[in-house]
């Protein structure tokens, strides 16, 4: 499969870019973090290409995807994992982190599985992943900006895959509760904490079957 993979540098994004090379894919890898895309393009074996991107850039968005599927001389799958969780405390209401949280986590999200869904629909083909997270299954004391960017971004890939489905593109939402990346780093107390390959492995399998929701 050709596979755009966007937040694809460290955590869940790293793991599955390295799975799914390994795998045989071809995979277009957005992030950025310039070092850490570099460091995995170096050893994908001409199977990943790096592609430095900010996803706040709402307005590079279009000319990234189009890079993308031009080195990938099309495009099969895309798998949204862009996020942000910053530390908040009990009392504390930051309009700039919860701006910034939206801003990469949902705006991000939906501006580029935009301009897949209207490649897809017009191929009439093609998957759409989209990484959401438990925490957006109900309201949090802990993250409320957060638990809400998710929450958005699980109803927006259900009303895509409302639209979709009839047209042979599936779209899968993989909601991971607490894995072992930076972002969860110094936070104690997080129960069932797995590592990111399993959610990667997750997400390999879900590219070709299973449930919309995982």
């Amino acid at each position: 499969m050709r596979i755009i993979v966007v937040g694809a540098s460290v955590g869940i994004g790293e793991a599955l870019c390295r799975a799914l090379v390994a795998d045989g894919h071809r995979v277009a890898a957005l992030s950025r973090r310039i070092v850490e895309l570099t460091r995995l393009e170096e050893g994908a074996g001409g199977k990943l290409r790096a592609i430095p991107h900010d996803v706040t850039a709402v307005h590079g968005i279009p000319g990234a995807f189009a890079a993308a599927v031009d080195w990938l001389q099309g495009c099969d799958a895309i798998v949204y994992n862009a996020g942000v969780l910053h530390p908040v405390e009990p009392d504390e209401y930051d309009t700039t982190k919860d701006l910034e949280v939206l801003a990469v986590n949902t705006v991000g999200a939906v501006a580029w599985l935009n301009e897949a869904a209207t490649l897809f629909q017009r191929q009439r083909s093609g998957v759409i992943v989209g990484v959401g997270s438990v925490a957006g299954d109900r309201g949090r004391v802990t993250h409320p900006a957060y638990g809400a960017s998710k929450a958005a971004i699980h109803s927006f890939l259900e009303s895509l895959r409302n639209r979709l489905s009839g047209l042979g593109v599936r779209v899968v939402t993989i909601k991971p509760g607490p894995v072992n990346t930076a972002m969860t780093a110094g936070r104690a107390g997080l129960p069932f904490m797995v590592e990111p390959e399993v959610v990667a492995r997750a997400i390999v399998r879900a590219l070709t079957s299973g449930p919309e929701v995982v």
